[in-house]
């Protein structure tokens, strides 16, 4: 195996497909990247058998071959070359990269050992915004949960909702919704969070292709395409959470909410909550420390209903108000002990459901 390619973008398709190798993994060969070329196009394949990414490259072809090398060795090797033309070559268990002067030598790693891992299935994918998707999993990926022993709430639920597709995550605490539009929607499955936080850095384009099958989902553009398996389980009923109306309403700028959470939050801890003061003219926000001391601030806004104090965790608050792609953020409430949700103003595609802390 033999090819000619420029340095920054033979670095860019490897480092793209050593985003899905684990370097914790106990088995060896997956900490390797595959490498195949085959007429004009070097295909490059990384995977921890749960998440897979696949990368391809148009390159100067001047020996078709395989092989498997370090995923992290051979990605910084190539960074580390001076800018233009590097070559790449594997024979008799070498595999060696040269460019501008410098040249690398690697020993190859089994090429038989690599596991056989299944083509994404991507025949009749639904065809999405890739700018919108991308910005719709960072809404959502929030509020999903970094707790293991609790699988299903590690993911992203999927699923057609009135000709759209709808993204949910929840960690029980809090609850983050995207609806996004699609030319058609008629899949449902939970995603691992972790998988679709490597979409924008590995194959999302303007136009992204999404495809669920029995045990996986499949993600391709014309970077490439990324493969996850599904989470068995049966996600939360969350529509039982989300009441039909509120009779209170919150609005404020976006920024000067964050500004002064941020400085609630030099005062609280994630076991000290915020007390927002609902009144006329906009929200006080407050905490309090017996053994630091407080801060309070008002910031000015329109609030319709009737008076209340309702306090929440200031870094799920915050994490809340910044996933908003508003210059203003609602905050519809019902009473101190129930959830509040946080949306824009002029936007209902995302809502941001945020359970109370009794004071």
């Amino acid at each position: 195996m033999r090819i000619r390619a420029e340095r920054d973008d033979l670095a860019d398709v490897l480092s793209r497909a050593a985003r899905a190798v684990s370097a914790r993994s106990p088995l060896p060969i997956l900490q390797g990247l595959l490498i195949v070329v085959k007429g004009r196009t070097l295909h490059v394949t990384g995977t921890d058998l749960d998440v897979t990414v696949r990368t391809q490259l148009e390159a100067e072809v001047l020996e078709e071959g395989r092989t498997v090398v370090p995923a992290r060795l051979i990605t910084e090797a190539v960074r580390k070359l001076p800018p233009g033309a590097v070559v790449l070559e594997a024979s008799g268990g070498e595999v060696q990269l040269t460019g501008g002067g410098p040249r690398f030598r690697f020993r190859e790693m089994a090429t038989d050992d690599f596991p056989a891992v299944a083509e994404a299935a991507l025949q009749g994918a639904l065809e999405v915004d890739g700018d919108d998707f991308i910005q719709a999993v960072g809404q959502v990926m929030v509020a999903a949960s970094h707790d293991d022993a609790r699988p299903v709430l590690t993911g992203v639920f999927f699923e057609s909702h009135e000709g759209a597709l709808r993204l949910v995550a929840t960690d029980s605490y809090r609850l983050a919704l995207r609806d996004i539009p699609a030319v058609r929607s008629t899949l449902a499955a939970l995603i691992p969070a972790r998988a679709l936080r490597e979409l924008h850095r590995t194959i999302a384009t303007k136009k992204l292709l999404v495809a669920v099958g029995g045990r996986d989902a499949s993600f391709g553009s014309d970077r490439g395409t990324l493969t996850v398996r599904l989470i068995e389980g049966t996600f939360p009923n969350y529509h039982q959470l989300l009441p039909a109306e509120y009779p209170s309403h919150l609005t404020v700028g976006r920024e000067a909410l964050l500004d002064a959470i941020g400085r609630a939050s030099l005062v609280a801890e994630d076991h000290i909550p915020v007390r927002l003061q609902l009144q006329s003219g906009g929200v006080e926000l407050s905490v309090t420390r017996q053994d630091v001391g407080g801060e309070t601030e008002h910031v000015s806004g329109e609030y319709q209903g009737e008076d209340m104090t309702i306090a929440f965790n200031s870094r799920y608050l915050n994490d809340g108000v910044a996933a908003v792609d508003d210059d203003e953020v609602v905050l519809d409430v019902i009473d101190p002990l129930k959830p509040g949700v946080l949306r824009g103003a002029d936007s209902r595609e995302f809502l941001y459901l945020l359970m109370p802390v009794r004071l």
